[in-house]
């Protein structure tokens, strides 16, 4: 009797959860048809200028234009190959970073203001002199991508490597492991939530990294396609293009939204 009423109590807590998540979606996807439905309403109506701030309609007429002279794949691909490499290379040079750090703390005491620094620093006011080292092209734009991203994923996997409780650290000594076995059973398991969310601000920085890059030195991306539309005062070009870029980002922010879950699966199943 006890075990049927546990079931029925977790069968009637499943539903609820369920819907509360149905829910979530549903006002999610709600609220932003509202809005565009808002936004194109208040355009044909005269309430704003569509001239200035576009419409939805206007938009989608834009890129369906882009798509049908075969612009649009062009210049996404330019601009999403460029923000792949730098978030994989910033990624990964952050990360490794982070691990020589707390591998070693005199390193890292002796470097630490000079990462404040660093992470403080308008990247953008180096453009000019990315542009005269690197050149006019893709390099310049990863070096740029590089810059804003690598150092907030070293400073966030950082301190999630620092966080962990020194007590489980001073036990696995006790028992005769090495440093890098305490790294690979403790601190690096430990410290995953935090490189994921490290990953996901490493997206953002990436984007604004590729972006103003071209921006600065670019002929092709959607970047580019948001300064010439500037300059040409095509503002459905720059909101079409600004319009694909958060698609772009939402849906890469949405992959590492995944591999988090699948991670906390896997750690809820081991845990269990």
């Amino acid at each position: 009797m006890l075990v049927e009423t546990h079931s029925a109590a977790q069968s009637a807590f499943l539903r609820r959860y369920r819907r509360r998540e149905r829910l979530i979606v549903y006002v999610r996807w709600g609220l932003l048809a509202l809005f565009l439905g808002l936004w194109e309403l208040s355009a044909r109506l005269g309430w704003i200028d569509p001239f200035l701030l576009s419409s939805p309609s206007r938009m989608a007429a834009t890129a369906a234009s882009l798509f049908a002279s075969g612009e649009l794949f062009t210049h996404i691909s330019v601009t999403l190959g460029e923000t792949l490499v730098g978030f994989l290379l910033g990624s990964l040079l952050g990360i490794g970073l982070a691990v020589l750090l707390w591998w070693s703390k005199t390193l890292s005491r002796i470097l630490d203001p000079y990462l404040v620094i660093l992470n403080s620093l308008p990247k953008i006011a180096l453009g000019p002199v990315l542009i005269v080292w690197m050149g006019s092209g893709v390099e310049a734009i990863v070096t740029m991508t590089l810059l804003i991203s690598v150092i907030v994923t070293l400073c966030t996997v950082l301190g999630g490597f620092n966080e962990v409780s020194p007590e489980k650290l001073t036990l696995l000594r006790s028992f005769g492991a090495s440093k890098w076995q305490c790294f690979c059973k403790v601190v690096l398991p430990g410290s995953l939530p935090t490189v994921v969310s490290a990953l996901k601000l490493g997206i953002g920085m990436s984007w604004v990294g590729v972006i103003v890059g071209e921006f600065l030195v670019s002929r092709a991306g959607l970047g580019y396609l948001i300064v010439y539309g500037g300059q040409v005062f095509k503002l459905d070009l720059v909101m079409a293009a600004t319009a694909i870029l958060c698609v772009l980002a939402a849906l890469m922010y949405f992959c590492i939204a995944f591999l988090e879950k699948r991670l906390r699966d896997k750690r809820g199943e081991t845990a269990g």
